[in-house]
C-alpha cells in the first residue's frame, strides 16, 4: 500500500515537473513573440523624437541622444497635417458607419428573411468576395469619374460603404442567432425594423465590433484610392500626404516619415483597445450555431 502511494506521488510530481516545463517554454516563445512584434512599434517611437542624422547613425541607437519634437511640429504647422487628419477622419468614419449600417442589414435580411433569389444573392456576395481588387479598380474609378465625383469626399467613401466581406460576416453571425426570438417577435406584432434595431442589432455587437475595426483600419490605412481620387492637397488623407511630403529633395526623411506613421497608428490602436473584447468574441463565435 506504502510503495503504492509513494509511486502515485511520484507519477504526480513528474507530470507537474513536465506541465511546467511545456509551460516555461511556451511563456518563452510568447515573450520572444512579443519583442519580435513589438519592436518595429517601439524603433517607430523612437525615431519620431530624432533628427534624421541620428537615425541614420552606425551602429544605430534605440534611445534618443536628445528627444525632439520638430518632427511632429513640422507636421501639424508646416504640412498642415491637421486637416488631412480630419480628413482621414470623415472618410473613414463615413465608411465604417456605412458598413456597419448597410452590411448588417443586408446581412440579417439574407440569414432570416425567407425571400425569393436569397440563395442566388448570396452566391453573388461570394462570387464577389473572390473577385480580386485590381481588377475592379479601373471600372470603379471609370465609374465614380463619369458621376463627376473624382476629388471629392463622395468619391472616396460611396464606392466602399458596403463591403462584400462585411455583408458574410454579419450573415454568418446573425445566421447563429436563435430564431424563436425573432419569431416571437413577430408574432407580437413587431416589423422587420424594429426586430432588427431592438433585437437583432444589441445581440450582434461583437460580431459589429470586429467589422467596425476591420473597416476601420482598412479605410483608414488605404492609400491607392484616395491617391487616384483625391487629385487636391485640400482632400488628402493621412497615407496619402505621408508618402508625398516625407520625400525631400535627395533623400527620405525618416523622422518626418516615423513620426507621420506615429499620427497614423495611434488611432487604430485605440479603436482596437477599445473594442478588443468584443472582437475576439466576434472572430470565435461568428459562423458557430
Amino acid at each position: 500500500m506504502t510503495a503504492a502511494v509513494s509511486g502515485a506521488r511520484g507519477k504526480r510530481r513528474a507530470q507537474s515537473r513536465s506541465a511546467g516545463g511545456r509551460a516555461w517554454v511556451v511563456h518563452a516563445a510568447l515573450a520572444i513573440a512579443l519583442v519580435a512584434a513589438a519592436s518595429p512599434f517601439a524603433w517607430m517611437l523612437s525615431g519620431s523624437v530624432k533628427t534624421d542624422a541620428e537615425i541614420r547613425r552606425v551602429p544605430p541607437t534605440w534611445l534618443p541622444d536628445q528627444a525632439t519634437l520638430d518632427n511632429y511640429r513640422e507636421l501639424f504647422e508646416r504640412l498642415d497635417f491637421t486637416r488631412y487628419f480630419v480628413n482621414s477622419l470623415i472618410v473613414t468614419g463615413a465608411v465604417t458607419l456605412g458598413n456597419l449600417v448597410f452590411c448588417s442589414m443586408l446581412g440579417y435580411a439574407l440569414a432570416k428573411i425567407d425571400f425569393p433569389g436569397r440563395r442566388a444573392l448570396f452566391a453573388l456576395v461570394l462570387g464577389t468576395l473572390m473577385v480580386p481588387g485590381a481588377v475592379t479598380f479601373v471600372p470603379l474609378f471609370v465609374l465614380v469619374s463619369n458621376l463627376g465625383l473624382v476629388d471629392s469626399y463622395l468619391g472616396m467613401i460611396l464606392p466602399f460603404l458596403a463591403g462584400p466581406f462585411g455583408v458574410f460576416l454579419m450573415r454568418q453571425y446573425i445566421s447563429g442567432l436563435p430564431d424563436e426570438v425573432i419569431d416571437a417577435a413577430r408574432i407580437d406584432g413587431a416589423g422587420q425594423i424594429r426586430i432588427f434595431l431592438r433585437i437583432v442589432a444589441p445581440l450582434a455587437r461583437p460580431a459589429l465590433a470586429t467589422l467596425g475595426i476591420l473597416t476601420f483600419l482598412g479605410t483608414w490605412n488605404s492609400f491607392l484610392w484616395p491617391l487616384v481620387v483625391a487629385q487636391s492637397e485640400e482632400k488628402y488623407t493621412l497615407p496619402v500626404a505621408l508618402a508625398l511630403y516625407s520625400i525631400g529633395q535627395n533623400q527620405t526623411r525618416f523622422g518626418l516619415l516615423l513620426a507621420g506613421a506615429v499620427v497614423v497608428v495611434v488611432p487604430v490602436l485605440v479603436v482596437f483597445v477599445a473594442l478588443q473584447r468584443f472582437f475576439v468574441q466576434g472572430i470565435a463565435t461568428t459562423g458557430l450555431k
